[in-house]
């Protein structure tokens, strides 16, 4: 072959794709070309730990930038997450640490994660929980939502109840099954119903799409709390954890 040291070269050409740094273009034939990519081939066939180790390489750098567009995304839009007055607070209203969840009625992590915000909050009185209307599986999620939203204009102080009912079980959130738990309260169909086709629904729905691409969340649930955005059902550990942490140095990492 007309390498001397086609280990090294393929090292460097390695550390070059799993850091994203450009690689001198290195001036081969059309034969040097394709015996260098077979001896890559054998290389990484009886190196296979090799793409793995790039493959968390490449993770763990995502993340990194995602957690820096959350901070910013979290630092320009802080009102809108923390303080929206359409939303939901439970808990403690002047709580000194607030929990932002993004949420579906029909997610099934959700509803783990809800005996998570319930045990917390039993937990620890001083924590501020808001709560995020964020459908994003399908049409039945939109208007399960749409009663939800609607039920709270209407019963507000209601809605931690509903919204644990609407939540819990095996029973797909539909419209038509949200109406019926909204009943079991005591609140007027026909007022719902109406309550239901209220601009404001659709102008609060699309602010928090809006919000969670700019945090670059995707899937429910997530949370935000300080200064951090948490992607999925963490449990209830790294969330007082990180409350912890937020008392302690203002930020979830101390």
């Amino acid at each position: 072959m007309a390498f001397q040291n086609r280990t090294g070269l393929l090292a460097a050409l390695l550390i070059g794709m799993s850091t994203a740094l450009p690689l001198p273009a290195l001036a081969l034939d059309d034969a040097e070309k394709q015996e260098f990519g077979a001896f890559i081939r054998e290389y990484l066939m009886a190196n296979p730990e090799i793409i793995e180790e790039m493959q968390q390489a490449l993770e763990i750098k995502k993340e990194a930038e995602t957690k820096v567009l959350a901070q910013a995304a979290i630092s320009s839009n802080k009102d809108a997450i923390f303080h929206a007055p359409e939303d939901i607070v439970l808990g403690n209203p002047d709580g000194d640490v607030t929990v932002v969840e993004f949420y579906d009625y029909n997610c099934g992590f959700c509803k783990r994660a809800m005996s998570d915000m319930i045990t917390l909050l039993d937990k620890d009185p001083n924590v501020r929980f808001v709560l995020k209307e964020f459908p994003i599986l399908g049409p039945d999620s939109l208007a399960a939502h749409r009663v939800a939203m609607s039920f709270r204009a209407l019963a507000p102080e209601q809605y931690g109840e509903f919204h644990i009912k609407l939540l819990s079980g095996d029973v797909r959130a539909t419209e038509a099954h949200a109406i019926e738990i909204a009943k079991g309260f005591g609140v007027d169909e026909t007022a719902l119903k109406a309550g239901m086709d209220d601009p404001a629904i659709d102008q609060s729905i699309r602010q928090t799409y809006e919000l969670a691409n700019a945090l670059g969340i995707s899937g429910t649930p997530s949370f935000v709390i300080g200064d951090e955005a948490v992607f999925g059902a963490v449990g209830e550990e790294v969330l007082l954890g990180k409350i912890a942490n937020m008392r302690q140095c203002e930020s979830t990492v101390c």
